[in-house]
């Protein structure tokens, strides 16, 4: 039984959930307030049922792409022995393991709010659609980031009921965040994805100018987290984390060395981590030192 959750959580990539999770809990902080004046049952809860959705949303999506691309995934000597093409795992274990997380995910957000129960089957529509993009568009890569950055957004709607700028400006950080590096991840299949006929940055720019295209929207992140911290007010706590996510952009992809692609891709993931986790200290630091979530309105 322990083999085949482990099984399953390879096949989803659990540790990359360490993306996008620091954006939703930092956006639930703030949403709550910092859970001031809430009982410690309702506060378990909500955040039980934010990580459930949180899990069960990326588990869906994660396994419906390796099915959606298990034949692309064959072709590929990088991808070939992953569970689907490799045999490790059947495709009906795989529908089965979609369908549970997706019921799961619909569950868990009726239980959080009204708003986000009707909005928990379109949404997890359009995150198992990703799959699809980079059949027809290379665009594909802001599309994932989207997707992705629909978390924080999420988060918010699932404590306080309602839609609001500051989670939708949270969700477009994140969206061009995880665009920049997706790009970074797709060089490796540069070649193949031209061969088959498939749209990345990579295969339409070539990889030069596809780390240019990824530097300029992590470029245009740290602009939207400049704007961020004017137009909230966010304080020092936020501007030094800030300069954080500057400097270690800046050297990644200005200063670093190694042309290694598997270097690269390690030194990614690594910022993609700390990216969202200081993002999260940044939000939940704001709404400790004193910020009032509903100042924002």
């Amino acid at each position: 039984m322990l083999n085949k959750i482990l099984e399953f959580g390879h096949l989803v990539r659990f540790s990359h959930s360490l993306f996008a999770l620091p954006f939703a809990l930092g956006s639930m902080w703030v949403a709550a307030n910092g859970f001031r004046g809430m009982e410690p049952a309702e506060i378990a809860k909500m955040v039980l049922l934010i990580l459930g959705c949180m899990v069960t949303a990326r588990n869906s999506a994660m396994s419906f792409n390796r099915l959606a691309d298990a034949e692309i995934d064959a072709k590929n000597p990088r991808t070939a022995g992953r569970h689907l093409p490799a045999g490790r795992m059947s495709k009906k274990a795989v529908v089965t393991f979609i369908a549970f997380n997706g019921a799961l995910f619909v569950a868990f957000a009726y239980m959080l709010q009204p708003l986000a129960g009707a909005l928990a089957l379109p949404v997890w529509l359009l995150l198992l659609s990703y799959s699809y993009w980079k059949r027809f568009s290379w665009l594909c890569h802001w599309f994932l980031g989207f997707a992705i950055g629909m978390s924080p957004l999420g988060a918010w709607i699932a404590v306080r009921g309602e839609f609001a700028v500051f989670p939708i400006f949270l969700m477009f950080i994140l969206m061009l965040w995880m665009g920049g590096f997706d790009i970074i991840y797709a060089t490796q299949d540069e070649e193949i994805d031209r061969e088959m006929g498939l749209h990345s940055v990579p295969a339409r720019f070539g990889r030069k100018r596809a780390l240019q295209i990824a530097f300029w929207s992590h470029v245009a992140m740290l602009a939207l987290c400049v704007t961020f911290g004017f137009v909230w007010h966010m304080g020092i706590a936020w501007w030094a984390v800030t300069a954080l996510m500057i400097a270690a952009i800046t050297y990644i992809h200005l200063f670093r060395k190694s042309d290694d692609l598997d270097k690269m891709n390690r030194d990614f993931f690594l910022a993609n981590v700390a990216v969202s986790v200081l993002v999260m200290i940044g939000l939940v630091v704001w709404i400790c030192l004193g910020g009032d979530v509903n100042a924002l309105y």
